[in-house]
């Protein structure tokens, strides 16, 4: 049985115009091809073995969300057509040679660490979502300060005054969370980080906590429902709500990347963050 690759691309002309290369090269060589825009991506992870992005890391994001949210485990890989780009492993030279290895089964499998996001309101549950990178709790329209609480296995944490507050995983620890001053982590690395977002007391710092803790956020609200988000992997925003309590844990499932070179996380700290020059 033929090989399915699914294709989906950012919606930016050099982006469609390789993945169009892409697609005449698989079919040529026997694969399946399913191309996918950015509204068919969930239907298409149900319908290929791997699904392959061109763009940048937020076009990554958005295939891994289809297929986390659809509920298969198709493994994903990412072609870097994008700027700075950690989790796009594939250079536009190395193309072809990625889909050769694609085809031929030369690759192996990351795993990675999903956070679990859900949303109490009035003892119920308003909304679940699964994240790779993070789960940010941040002002909706306006700039503003907002507070939380944040307990930790049932624990009290800390009351966070800030600009939003940053959950993420090691995966997600070179995206916002490394802006927000954060610090990088190995992506093996079991863990869940806590990043304040310009702290209002300067001894807020970011914490590292097990994979395993089950963490519990408590919004102070004082404006409209929509003033404060909850935002997931920057693809999905949910209002909150006076009283709603945001708690987040390990999901049950990972999301597997695909790999086709042999270049380590560090070669990619070092190309990525200028590290040395």
């Amino acid at each position: 049985m033929p090989l399915r690759v699914g294709l989906t691309a950012k919606p930016h002309p050099h982006a469609l115009a390789v993945l169009t290369e892409a697609a005449d090269w698989l079919r040529d060589r026997g694969a399946t091809v399913v191309v996918a825009a950015a509204d068919d991506r969930m239907e298409a992870a149900m319908q290929v073995d791997v699904l392959i992005a061109f763009g940048g890391d937020g076009t990554l994001l958005s295939a891994a969300n289809a297929v986390v949210q659809s509920g298969v485990d198709v493994p994903v890989l990412g072609v870097h057509l994008g700027h700075l780009g950690f989790l796009t492993e594939v250079r536009r030279p190395e193309l072809l040679d990625a889909l050769g290895a694609v085809l031929a089964g030369r690759t192996w499998l990351e795993t990675r660490l999903l956070l679990e996001g859900r949303i109490e309101r009035e003892g119920t549950v308003a909304a679940t979502r699964l994240a790779l990178n993070d789960i940010v709790i941040t002002r909706g329209r306006l700039s503003r300060m907002i507070e939380l609480d944040v307990s930790v296995n049932g624990e009290h944490v800390c009351h966070v005054r800030a600009d939003g507050l940053i959950v993420a995983t090691a995966t997600g620890s070179t995206a916002y969370n490394l802006s927000a001053g954060g610090p990088v982590v190995h992506p093996a690395v079991d863990a869940v980080l806590l990043t304040p977002i310009a702290p209002h007391t300067l001894t807020n710092r970011p914490i590292v906590l097990p994979a395993s803790a089950d963490i519990v956020l408590r919004p102070s609200l004082d404006g409209p429902p929509a003033d404060v988000v909850a935002t997931f992997d920057g693809q999905h925003g949910e209002p909150l709500h006076a009283g709603d309590v945001v708690t987040i844990r390990r999901a049950d499932r990972v999301l597997r990347l695909l790999r086709t070179t042999t270049r380590t996380h560090f070669e990619m700290l070092r190309e990525k963050l200028n590290w040395g020059s």
